[in-house]
């Protein structure tokens, strides 16, 4: 027997021997390369057969994808700006917004390869990775299981101490505007009464169970997250002069900034916790990929805020730019105060979506012993869970430099890293195109993942080492 060898046609099948004259010239001679197709051609279409109650239509799962792109981290881009420049900024930031595409792309392609193969209408994130080790190389069918465990762990870890980290920021947010009007100073106040306070707020928020009923929250969270950068973009270039005399310094620094760029700008925008739950739950999935598809759009959009936020605010401040650009804005100013409030309520109503994936693994993995009180036992794991939630921020208000290691580990490996890995494996029996492209790509976008986890990490703990030795 010949071995097929990866890429290459594959070897003669025994039927050709049946075959008569006039079949064998009607016969088309695929390429394995080309069979990358074939899953999408065959008679079992995930998509037709997927039934949903309430679909989210394209308008809903962009809405979504903007709110979770559009992050508190875009605040810290002027600050990344300082790192790289003005000019090294904008390109830099759009290889980010490509990498950081691409990889959630390729991850949502090879779910719609493997719904195929496994003959399943919708799959998650861990599902995903699990399915492309079981149908991949027979060396590796035996840790898919594994695998799933593996991003199962990091995807809670990292967004159950976000929605930790984001109630924080709210409470932050409306302790400065409130200390102001008392007329005390911010440490003077306890942060901890104001994190309890969002308890009740917060458990009505995790009780909306579809994403198609969050899709207005992630509507109101992006009015008031524009709220809040439209006044920001005012306060940058209508209220004082920027920069200009100071250009010739700011427009390139030296590669030894380079690396905190790339660890704030990554953890800014990465959203790939997010992106299986949106898929799956759309009315028209392909809709999602395409040149013009829901996720570029989006994150076309998203790239062009975080540049110009960056770069206005770079050129404002200079080299005085604060770790959060809202930090320069004049605390004593009526329209600061209404950016502040903008950004609590935006970030409160972002907390539904994050908090969406943390019960999705949860649920997933309990629902088959609430059998007879399903919806009950959904709502009291939704309470339990936020209350953990809100309980961690409150015995760690400085949670935010601990989660920026988790951060930048999972994230590195989650949102990068591992989606290169799926691909590899799902293409591995289809063929890797023309001088093993896929192969070399993702050599490329393995470097800048392992680039980003160690750089990542190593200014997390810088940042924990200084919160806690002031």
């Amino acid at each position: 027997m010949v071995n097929e060898l990866n890429g290459n046609a594959p070897a003669p099948q025994e039927l050709e021997t049946f075959l008569s004259h006039d079949d064998k010239k009607t016969e088309k001679v695929v390429q394995k390369y080309n069979m990358a197709k074939d899953p999408e051609a065959a008679e079992f279409d995930p998509f037709t057969e997927r039934k949903l109650e309430n679909p989210t239509s394209n308008m809903d799962t962009l809405t979504h994808l903007l709110k979770a792109s559009l992050g508190t981290g875009i605040l810290a881009m002027p600050k990344a700006f300082k790192c790289a420049g003005l000019v090294s900024g904008i390109f830099f930031t759009m290889l980010v917004a490509l990498i950081c595409t691409h990889c959630a792309y390729i991850l949502i392609k090879c779910a719609h390869v493997l719904y195929k193969k496994t003959r399943k209408t919708n799959m998650t994130f861990p599902e995903v990775g699990q399915a492309a080790l079981e149908n991949g190389p027979e060396s590796l069918r035996r840790w898919g299981n594994a695998f799933r465990i593996f991003i199962l762990v990091s995807l809670f870890l990292t967004y159950f101490g976000t929605c930790s980290v984001y109630t924080v920021i709210v409470a932050k947010n409306i302790l400065q505007v409130v200390a102001y009007h008392m007329g005390e100073k911010e440490e003077n106040v306890e942060i901890r009464i104001f994190i309890i306070a969002l308890l009740l707020p917060l458990i009505f928020m995790a009780w909306i169970r579809n994403l198609k009923y969050l899709a207005p929250v992630s509507m109101i969270a992006n009015v008031f997250m524009g709220l809040g950068l439209g006044i920001t973009f005012y306060y940058l270039v209508g209220t004082g002069e920027l920069q200009t005399d100071k250009i010739q310094s700011m427009l390139f620094k030296s590669p030894y900034e380079w690396p905190e760029f790339f660890s704030l700008s990554i953890f800014a925008m990465e959203a790939i916790g997010v992106v299986m739950p949106l898929e799956n739950a759309m009315k028209t999935p392909r809709s999602m990929l395409g040149t013009c598809g829901v996720l570029n759009k989006g994150m076309s959009g998203v790239t062009l805020v975080y540049i110009l936020l960056g770069f206005l605010g770079y050129l404002r401040y200079g080299e005085g730019v604060a770790d959060s650009i809202t930090l320069n804005l004049e605390n004593s100013e009526p329209a600061a105060q209404v950016v502040k409030i903008s950004i609590a309520v935006a970030v409160y109503c972002t907390y539904g979506l994050q908090f969406y994936v943390c019960v999705e693994i949860m649920w997933n993995s309990i629902k088959d012993k609430f059998t007879k009180r399903p919806d009950l036992a959904d709502y009291i794991m939704r309470t339990i869970m936020v209350t953990a939630s809100v309980s961690l921020a409150v015995a760690v208000p400085t949670i935010a430099p601990f989660m920026g290691v988790i951060g930048a580990f999972c994230f590195s490996i989650l949102g990068l890293i591992a989606p290169a890995f799926i691909e590899v494996i799902t293409y591995w029996d289809i063929g890797f195109g023309p001088c093993k492209f896929i192969i070399w790509k993702n050599v490329i976008v393995l470097i800048f993942g392992l680039f980003a986890l160690v750089f990542g990490t190593k200014d997390a703990v810088k940042a924990i080492i200084s919160e806690y030795s002031k």
